[in-house]
């Protein structure tokens, strides 16, 4: 663990600051930071085994990716205090029609083509003209890989507030958390 070391710090900042009642453990490696929600019991337990070096060695970086899980997105999605979070659903269009979270956007990261998937080359340019800079944006996909992809680009463009959530659509049915499904007539 020399070169990526993984660091451990409570979060109580950027995605904390709605959200008291759920303790959150940021786990760092490398370029990325994967927020985890978890009960005081698993915080002991990770603190215990946890060196204090690599606690210490925790500084929260703007430019990186940072994960949240389901959870989290859902209550910072279901709470509009005065910083509204947005649903942008990175998923293909047909991904998309099949079901969504309530009240997403879509704009595709990749798009299916005749030589397979490829990314969207305007994703940047269509998220611009949907949403500022400044705005609080959640990205989820299927599973959480091109969401991760697709905030990194954004984050790279400048936007200040863009979560991945982690597991995507995937992880969000399987808690059974709400979704919009098409009528069959519209299949």
């Amino acid at each position: 663990m020399d070169g990526d070391t993984m660091s451990i710090s409570f979060h109580e900042d950027r995605i904390q600051r709605n959200i008291t009642l759920v303790p959150a453990v940021i786990v760092r490696m490398g370029a990325f930071k994967v927020v985890f929600h978890c009960g005081i019991g698993f915080l002991v337990a990770l603190l215990l085994f946890s060196t204090s070096a690599a606690a210490a060695a925790a500084v929260d970086h703007d430019d990186e990716v940072v994960t949240i899980d389901v959870h989290a997105a859902k209550q910072l999605l279901l709470h509009h205090h005065h910083l509204p979070h947005l649903y942008l659903d990175v998923r293909t269009e047909e991904e998309f029609k099949n079901g969504q979270l309530e009240n997403s956007i879509n704009v595709p990261y990749m798009l299916n083509t005749s030589k397979g998937m490829v990314k969207n080359p305007k994703f940047v340019d269509q998220v611009l003209s949907l949403c500022s800079k400044e705005d609080h944006l959640i990205l989820g996909c299927k599973s959480g890989v091109r969401s991760l992809y697709a905030t990194t680009d954004l984050l790279n463009s400048g936007f200040k507030h863009v979560y991945n959530m982690g597991g995507g659509y995937i992880a969000w049915t399987q808690n059974g958390f709400d979704v919009k499904k098409p009528h069959p007539d519209e299949l």
